[in-house]
């Protein structure tokens, strides 16, 4: 019967023990939950350098654990929206390990409680109206995002203009062309740059306000 060896076992000072097996898995168990899988299996040797069989370890993995995980994943979700990675990351981040991650993910993705089109699409039509579609573009690739999936929600919402954008821009910062140097306007062209926009909307609209 394959076994796990328990190489570090120890009290995190929080009413939790910090476990980890030598297979580079670290969880973290409450002490009632330890407790449980004690009656459970009583051979058990919940110790530095103690074993547990395979079955205690798969179901501290997925009942305990991963069950957690689940919860955890519920309740970031009823705060605000997450795409698929970035439910991943909060996750690590709360030290639940990639096995356990997995479950919870793949329960998200299960109940449609994560859909990246949809997060996609609901982010498009809340920021387009002040940022730029390339703009919009990079955000969500960088929340992990597929390409594929941004063009496509793009092409359903995406509907603002962006000149008028630059030119909402340009009265925000209180763009005088009278009073404006070379210097000035070149560093509203690499701000507008930045944002996203197009270089020949960015120099159109300079030189519409200038005249």
């Amino acid at each position: 019967m394959q076994e796990m060896q328990i190489l570090a076992m120890f009290p995190d000072g929080k009413g939790r023990w910090k476990l980890r097996f030598d297979n580079g898995v670290e969880v973290e168990l409450y002490k009632g939950e330890l407790r449980k899988l004690q009656r459970e299996d009583p051979h058990v040797l919940w110790q530095e350098e103690g074993t547990i069989t395979w079955e205690i370890y798969e179901k501290l993995i997925r009942d305990v654990v991963g069950l957690r995980a689940k919860k955890r994943a519920l309740f970031l979700l009823e705060q605000r929206d997450y795409t698929e990675q970035k439910l991943r990351e909060k996750l690590q981040r709360s030290g639940y390990p990639p096995d356990c991650v997995e479950l919870a993910v793949v329960y998200a993705k299960n109940y449609n409680y994560i859909d990246d089109l949809r997060y996609a699409k609901h982010y498009i039509r809340y920021h387009q109206d002040k940022k730029s579609r390339q703009k919009l573009k990079i955000d969500l690739f960088q929340k992990g995002v597929d390409l594929e999936l941004i063009e496509g929600a793009l092409n359903e919402e995406f509907a603002s203009d962006e000149r008028r954008q630059i030119q909402r821009l340009l009265e925000k910062r209180r763009y005088d062309p009278s009073k404006s140097d070379e210097k000035e306007r070149r560093r509203l062209y690499q701000f507008l740059m930045r944002q996203g926009y197009r270089s020949s909307d960015i120099l159109g609209l300079l030189k519409i306000t200038e005249e």
